[in-house]
């Protein structure tokens, strides 16, 4: 490696590299560079080998782990004991209750019991009944945290929905956390508009429980389980991810206290560049026509509150960008789905609505932070509607049928519609309204993968299949074509069957594998920076003591040996995608919050490194010992730990020094 010399095992940290040259990303097939076979055979045993031995040691210690929770959750008794065949059982029903076309759950924080309430089913057809609804207990994630801090439940009771829902009641805790240090996941700290913000607030104590996590799929699937609490996300995604709307009550209006306020986007009128268009639309609808009134330049708070006080909605767009706590709040989750995660925030003024019906492209979660807002959520009208690949044009209110959800959202409740699912929100009551509508999974369909695969097929086939090379017919056109379509002469159907033989062998040459890569090499340009937890800054490059002092820098000279352990900084933090004939190592640590600021990121991994990147990516959050990773010579292992490191994306089992 040019630039990179080793010195009795030790690489110095600092050290020149050779630049990648830029390499044509074309779209055909991709193609990743071989090594030798004999040696890719041996690498290949030893990563495996290793492989086998992580698992077994990250099964042992979730068998300790899972007997803990199993002691929890399985004594007699318990509701969850039985699983869903429990609650089928008491309702003859589904999980849940499949009552009708929306799914609500009121979540009372006024019991202390981890067993919930009855929960009562009311709907205009069927009559009403009363069903047993359990939800699982919240996780602790240390034994020694303190028993579960209860919010006081407020606001008025739920309003019932004029169609058959379920509506039940659960009680959901969380652990108090100790202090800690300050942190990117320590939680909100009012940075916005300068006050700082209790320890009681139920989303300030799951942002610190997250700072405990070391695992990132960890941090992402337990946010996400306090984000649609108290339903079990496994149910959530079974029976209504792209299916139904839900509604989650609280009754608890703290749920949301420190993720976005009104006087959050107060101060950031005044003190960033918001501009009209780019980053705050103000929008108001009145007698059935939707009006947009942004004037040129920057949103001064003058202008902004101005249009406001005329009954404008403003929406300002990728609040992340200026929010640090949204930002945690996205960057965390967007690995749960796998896609980028974004977000707006919407204020609108008392007694008026923004935005005229309409569907979206994404599946959209509304977190109500400040209050009251009537929502109508309807249907898709017809099949091509439904999981939109679009959003739709404005409809009126003739367009539109009887709503399958209708209620008001009070301070931390929940909404969740998928795409293609109309809906209309209006204020009332005197009284304005703030949420957050969380989106994801926009154009992240089996119809978009296919796009990507089907022309690569086609272009591979052709390439090695002679039947695909073969001449079409010279008469084709005497039988084929939308005026021979009622025809009846056996050379069409001969020719349909050729189409369909041939279409059900391009599965054959369908490069599946290298379009995953490019599709996840996007994901990694659209997705936030990372959020670093205390533990992941410590051990990472970002915690290196490496500062300046008595007029020069100290603490220089960090290095990484053989004996050093390391694993990636987090999971989803970088991809392994082949080019060109060439392996670039893809990464989201530069990202910028504004999305697509920045060009893709990439290191390029060279061929006799490659099987020691795939086992850092696949090993996490298992640590490897650097002299042990898959490389011909200790040079090539200490460079390419190295180079990660200083990129900030590997952490070490203990700091440098």
């Amino acid at each position: 490696m040019d630039g990179l010399r080793a010195s009795g095992g030790v690489l110095r940290r600092g050290r020149l590299r050779r630049r990648r040259q830029q390499q044509p990303h074309s779209g055909s097939v991709l193609a990743l560079p071989l090594r030798p076979r004999k040696i890719r055979r041996q690498l290949r045993r030893s990563v495996s080998s290793r492989m086998a031995a992580l698992r077994a040691q990250t099964l042992q210690s979730e068998d300790l782990e899972d007997s803990r929770v199993e002691s929890t959750v399985g004594e007699p008794g318990d509701p969850l004991a039985g699983g869903a065949a429990a609650l089928s059982d008491a309702t003859g029903r589904e999980p849940h209750g499949q009552l009708g076309p929306a799914e609500l759950l009121e979540a009372s924080p006024s019991s202390r019991s981890l067993q919930t309430p009855r929960a009562l089913v009311e709907a205009q057809t069927p009559a009403a009944r009363l069903v047993e609804a359990h939800t699982p207990p919240v996780r602790l994630l240390e034994a020694s945290a303190l028993p579960a801090r209860l919010v006081p439940a407020s606001g008025p009771s739920a309003r019932l929905v004029e169609t058959s829902a379920l509506l039940c009641s659960a009680q959901h805790t969380a652990a108090v956390p100790p202090s800690v240090a300050p942190a990117t996941l320590s939680g909100p700290q009012g940075e916005s508009t300068g006050e700082e913000l209790p320890w009681d607030s139920p989303l300030q104590r799951i942002l610190a429980e997250l700072n405990r996590i070391p695992s990132s799929r960890r941090r992402a699937a337990r946010l996400f389980e306090w984000l649609i609490a108290p339903m079990p996300p496994d149910h959530f995604y079974r029976r209504l991810w792209e299916r139904e709307a839900v509604l989650v009550r609280r009754q608890d209006h703290s749920y949301y206290q420190g993720l976005f306020s009104t006087a959050d986007l107060d101060s950031i009128l005044r003190s960033e560049e918001v501009q009209f268009g780019q980053h705050l639309d103000a929008a108001r609808y009145v007698n059935g026509r939707r009006e947009t009134l942004n004037p040129p330049g920057r949103a001064l708070p003058a202008a902004a509150w101005s249009l406001y006080r005329a009954g404008c909605s403003l929406r300002l767009l990728c609040p992340q960008a200026f929010s640090t706590t949204v930002w945690q709040f996205l960057a965390v989750l967007q690995e749960q789905f796998g896609s980028m995660a974004g977000s707006n925030v919407y204020l609108t003024p008392p007694n008026s609505q923004g935005f005229a019906p309409h569907y979206d492209d994404i599946e959209a979660f509304v977190l109500q932070l400040e209050g009251r807002k009537l929502w109508r959520v309807y249907r898709p009208r017809v099949p091509t509607e439904e999981l939109a690949l679009t959003s739709s044009p404005n409809f009126s209110q003739d367009d539109l049928g009887e709503p399958v959800l209708q209620t008001v959202l009070e301070p931390g409740d929940l909404l969740y519609f998928p795409r293609g699912f109309i809906h209309q929100a209006e204020c009332q009551d005197g009284v304005h309204s703030l949420h957050l509508t969380l989106s994801t999974f926009q154009r992240n369909t089996w119809g978009d993968f296919l796009e990507a695969v089907l022309p690569l097929a086609v272009q591979a086939a052709m390439e090695e299949n002679v039947e695909f090379r073969r001449g079409l017919p010279r008469d084709f056109m005497d039988y084929m074509g939308a005026q021979h379509s009622d025809s009846k002469d056996p050379r069409r159907t001969a020719f349909m069957e050729k189409v369909r033989v041939l279409v059900a062998r391009l599965g054959h040459f369908a490069p599946v594998d290298a379009v995953a890569d490019q599709r996840a090499k996007d994901f990694i340009h659209d997705s936030l920076p990372p959020v670093l937890t205390d533990r992941e800054r410590a051990l990472s490059v970002y915690g290196l003591p490496i500062r300046w002092e008595a007029g020069e820098p100290v603490n220089v000279g960090a290095q990484l040996t053989t004996e050093t352990e390391v694993h990636m900084l987090q999971d989803g933090i970088a991809r392994l995608v082949g080019e060109g004939g060439h392996l670039f190592l893809y990464y989201t640590v530069e990202n910028s919050r504004v999305y697509h600021l920045e060009e893709p990121k990439c290191l390029e991994i060279y061929p006799q490194q490659a099987d020691a990147m795939e086992l850092l990516l696949r090993s996490y959050p298992e640590f490897v010992r650097v002299g042990d990773l898959p490389c011909d010579t200790v040079e090539d292992q200490l460079s390419l730990a190295t180079m990660l490191y200083d990129k900030g994306l590997l952490l070490t089992k203990m700091p440098l020094t």
